[in-house]
């Protein structure tokens, strides 16, 4: 990757496309390129990201903590999400070494990976699911990584962070890693820092990362700014074909799944399903290889869950097959580097005092 700041009279962006990160003005002032001059810029990363005091002994130099989190080290991945999810000015430098020394390993690029999103409606069952396919890819011999996101209250800024708490069994696996985040404010069902949480995670070598959105309505579509694979959960009875065929989230669903296809639901589950099958008939396909399904699954049914995971893979074997996986994923990072712009833009208007006088 090649690192590049922007020279701004008030500004300095670094940015590596893959992942992009952030400097503030005092850290760099020159294109560095990769290659033979990596070691001058991993020097110059880490003198610019040297912090005080008892936050210091926290955070762990960022090419060691780089290291470790490649290394498959679970701690060092707790603290390099911390890390780049921190909103403190003194981290952002240190965020920045981190994933520019994480873009710079080469196998990473090499290695196949596959981001799901789970989203849907509050209720609509996504923890238990993710709980039974993560324990199902586990079983198979994958690695698996959930990223939890959970709403920060708007009173308090706090979070509950207990989506954890429905993933007892995947929690407990050593091939398995669940991470709460609070979306601090952030819109659209995930965190500012989630495409980071990806990355990492990645780096540490999980090679399947369902990311778990808060419970979301027809507008809240960020989800898929950062995943290869949107799957929609929709619980019976949500809702009327009218629903099926509004614009949003629908529109961007690769699959949809109606849950809680057991017991005393199950006809409604599949009449339900049907139904919803024959709107999403009327939406304009978003690619000319895939027609999204409709498929029913109990949390109780491992082969539902396998009939999904078939339609996650199959989906994912038609994007490759198309050049759509790769393209999406490079569409996605300069979406993410324009989002992170206009993010770098007001926090530096709002903490600028002359702003503040006039406003």
């Amino acid at each position: 990757h090649t690192h590049e700041v922007a020279r701004q009279p008030d500004m300095a962006v670094a940015v590596n496309l893959g992942p992009f990160a952030w400097a503030p003005r005092s850290v760099l002032r020159a294109t560095v390129p990769c290659g033979s001059a990596l070691a001058a810029h991993r020097s110059l990363l880490r003198g610019a990201c040297t912090l005080r005091g008892a936050h210091a002994s926290a955070i762990a130099d960022p090419v060691s903590l780089a290291s470790g989190v490649v290394g498959g080290n679970r701690g060092a991945l707790s603290r390099a999400i911390t890390l780049v999810e921190s909103s403190r000015p003194s981290d952002r430098a240190a965020a920045t070494a981190l994933l520019a020394e994480i873009g710079s390993h080469t196998v990473l690029s090499e290695r196949k990976t596959i981001r799901l999103g789970v989203t849907g409606p509050p209720g609509a069952g996504k923890s238990t699911f993710i709980e039974m396919l993560g324990c199902m890819l586990v079983d198979a011999g994958h690695r698996v990584a959930v990223l939890a996101i959970d709403p920060s209250s708007a009173a308090s800024g706090g979070s509950i962070l207990g989506d954890k708490t429905r993933m007892q069994h995947l929690s407990t696996r050593n091939e398995a890693y669940v991470r709460p985040s609070p979306t601090s404010g952030a819109l659209g069902g995930v965190a500012l820092r989630t495409h980071d949480g990806i990355v990492l995670c990645e780096a540490a070598g999980y090679d399947y990362i369902l990311v778990e959105t808060v419970g979301v309505g027809q507008s809240e579509v960020d989800v898929d700014k950062m995943v290869d694979v949107v799957l929609l959960l929709v619980p019976p009875g949500a809702g009327d074909g009218l629903q099926a065929i509004k614009r949003g989230l629908m529109e961007l669903a690769d699959i949809v799944v109606v849950t809680k296809a057991d017991g005393s639901l199950v006809n409604a589950a599949a009449s339900f399903a049907r139904e919803f099958a024959a709107a999403v008939e009327l939406l304009r396909p978003r690619t000319t290889f895939w027609t999204t399904p409709v498929v029913t699954c109990s949390n109780r049914s491992a082969r539902d869950a396998s009939a999904v995971l078939t339609q996650v893979h199959a989906f994912a074997d038609a994007a490759r097959a198309h050049g759509a996986f790769g393209a999406k994923r490079r569409d996605q990072r300069i979406q993410l580097l324009w989002s992170a712009v206009h993010a770098e833009c007001a926090d530096r208007l709002a903490a600028s005092a002359g702003v503040t006088e006039m406003v």
